[in-house]
């Protein structure tokens, strides 16, 4: 406590700096490069595709909208979701041990 009130107020805008340069770096930019893959993946999404929903719905994409797309589900269900919530492509084989 002693060595903070003795430092000089430039040291301490270095310590901050550095403090905000190891965030950016190990946290922001991170997230930033995984948002911009996830926008890219829903955008190059394409009808006939099968998806799996964040919620862990499975269906294929029967229609798309700017925003929005149009799953079909088991037993010819159709389900209108929002883009962002497809979470990845469906896995066409299950791995057997």
């Amino acid at each position: 406590m002693i060595l903070l009130q003795s430092a000089s107020g430039g040291t301490s805008l270095i310590f901050f700096g550095l403090i905000f340069a190891v965030m950016y770096f190990f946290m922001i930019r991170p997230q930033m490069k995984k948002q911009k893959k996830e926008a890219s993946f829903r955008e190059a999404l394409q009808i006939g595709e099968k998806v799996v929903t964040i919620g862990g719905i499975h269906g294929k994409i029967s229609e798309l909208g700017k925003t929005t797309v149009v799953l079909e589900i088991h037993n010819s269900g159709k389900l209108k979701v929002e883009r962002s919530a497809i979470s990845m492509l469906a896995q066409t084989e299950i791995q057997q041990n």
